[in-house]
């Protein structure tokens, strides 16, 4: 069984906690403390195929957004926002519900690719908080622009509801088995001895 690991970035407050929580035990977090890291693993099986996830939920306030880039380095992909995330070696995200986390995202989706070297990077955009219509404010069609002149998936999430949480994580499994497969040159292979990694 193959292990990948992905990483959730975003700004605080956007659902990056309740995002990862609901996929990782299937259960909807009302309050959270602010994360500062935690750890999740979860066997996931997708087309046929069983394979390990490792879940870093990262920390979105200001003070320690600073770590973003060690977490990119070190190939582990976040999340950043609730109401929009990315999946793959690294998703931005941000909250239908906060305009403004929006900058946030696309702050991400460029520190990804510099600190890659790279576009081919596997990655989800995730808009969270679906739920909350009387509170929306970034319309789908702005994010569905955004994904498309981006050329990335985008899924528009509720955790509480527990709407598509399942498929942005298969969605940025399948990008990573398709970008790192098991037959990779031994020298790829040493890089990643802790297996890909994912934002969201």
């Amino acid at each position: 069984m193959r292990q990948f690991n992905v990483v959730v970035l975003g700004a605080g407050g956007v659902g990056k906690s309740a995002l990862t929580v609901r996929f990782v035990r299937d259960v909807f977090v009302e309050n959270y403390d602010p994360t500062i890291e935690e750890q999740y693993h979860r066997p996931i099986m997708v087309d046929g195929e069983l394979s390990s996830l490792e879940v870093l939920d990262t920390a979105g306030a200001e003070q320690f957004t600073s770590l973003n880039e060690v977490y990119i380095k070190v190939g582990v992909c976040k999340s950043p926002g609730e109401r929009c995330s990315t999946t793959s070696r690294d998703a931005p995200s941000n909250s239908l519900t906060q305009e403004v986390s929006l900058k946030e995202v696309e702050s991400l989706r460029k520190q990804i690719f510099r600190i890659k070297g790279s576009e081919s990077v596997p990655i989800v955009v995730v808009g969270t908080k679906s739920d909350l219509v009387s509170e929306r404010e970034v319309p789908t069609t702005t994010i569905e622009s955004l994904a498309s002149r981006w050329n990335l998936p985008f899924y528009e999430t509720s955790a509480k509801r527990n709407w598509h949480i399942n498929d942005v994580f298969e969605d940025l499994l399948r990008q990573m088995r398709a970008r790192y497969p098991p037959d990779a040159p031994k020298k790829q292979k040493k890089k990643k001895d802790k297996a890909p990694c994912i934002i969201m």
